[in-house]
């Protein structure tokens, strides 16, 4: 009986870790997925601060201000300065950063995937930088 008690309590421990690591799993992931909705959202809008807000410390002192950063994004991530439709993949797991898969449509209807860098800085998520490849032609 005992050992019966034992084994089930092993169990319920070892459940609820599962269940609480899955909550935290969603936490994160909604807190980087809002991270990049709210990007996104900010150059959409033309808000030069609320996009320069959201990325991280590095990024901020290698663009060295919000306009150069903006001019930056605008030329070379195109795709991700006017995202007409967004798409979450996965998010892959790194110690002391994650990476979250994005399918974008970017201008001219063109398919992108990016692999955003995401950093921790406090209690929030900053864009750390964004690799982009093209996507196939279609889903």
């Amino acid at each position: 009986m005992k050992r019966a008690f034992a084994l089930i309590s092993v169990f319920l421990f070892f459940a609820v870790l599962a269940v609480g690591g899955h909550a935290d799993d969603d936490n994160i992931d909604d807190a980087i997925q809002n991270t990049i909705l709210s990007q996104i959202e900010a150059f959409a809008n033309d808000d030069r601060q609320a996009a320069w807000d959201h990325a991280s410390e590095g990024i901020k002192q290698q663009s060295g201000s919000i306009e150069s950063f903006y001019d930056m994004v605008k030329l070379s991530y195109a795709p991700v300065h006017r995202a007409s439709s967004i798409e979450f993949m996965e998010r892959i797991p790194h110690p002391g950063f994650q990476i979250q898969v994005v399918r974008l449509l970017g201008p001219e209807g063109k398919r992108w995937i990016a692999h955003y860098h995401m950093v921790k800085n406090g209690d929030d998520w900053k864009i750390g930088g964004v690799g982009l490849k093209e996507g196939p032609s279609s889903i």
